[in-house]
């Protein structure tokens, strides 16, 4: 999925989760103020939607740095942190509720049709997904799809994985 249409679709749910802002995050927390958050497993997984954590907190400061320990598709650990934002404050706490909703519901199909792969291993089966996705998510839920091990069926969007 092109860069562009990941930034479109996460500045839409920033736009409609923080509205006029965050205000008490701005009321309390300077302008100034840096700090660092980890992405901690709480359970094992397989990940999907790392680009969309990089929109989130990118398109509030553009010099917010995500190190990545783990990529999208690579199984992270109940208890790793897999992933460190670094950056101005406002903006990792403004954007950080996004961010985890696109990371936890992406992971989270990933992870399901990791599950899914996994038993039928062996024989001739395939876990294919469906065209029946949450709006404006299709692709990104389809890409969670492949990264979890499942072949796409039909994509009926022009976004393609």
């Amino acid at each position: 999925m092109a860069e562009d249409e990941i930034r479109r679709i996460v500045r839409a749910a920033l736009d409609e989760d923080v509205g006029q802002g965050d205000l008490t995050t701005t009321a309390t927390v300077t302008e100034s103020t840096t700090t660092r958050g980890r992405f901690l497993a709480k359970q094992d997984c397989v990940l999907a939607g790392l680009a969309c954590v990089e929109a989130a907190f990118g398109l509030l400061d553009p010099t917010c740095r995500l190190t990545r320990n783990r990529d999208d598709g690579e199984r992270a650990a109940r208890g790793e942190t897999f992933a460190v934002i670094d950056g101005r404050a406002r903006a990792l706490l403004t954007a950080e509720r996004v961010a985890l909703n696109f990371l936890q519901r992406l992971s989270g199909v990933a992870t399901l049709t990791r599950q899914f792969v996994d038993a039928v291993a062996g024989t001739r089966a395939r876990i294919r997904d469906t065209r029946k996705t949450t709006p404006l998510l299709r692709a990104l839920e389809k890409r969670a799809v492949v990264l979890g091990g499942g072949t796409p069926h039909r994509s009926g969007s022009t976004l393609g994985c």
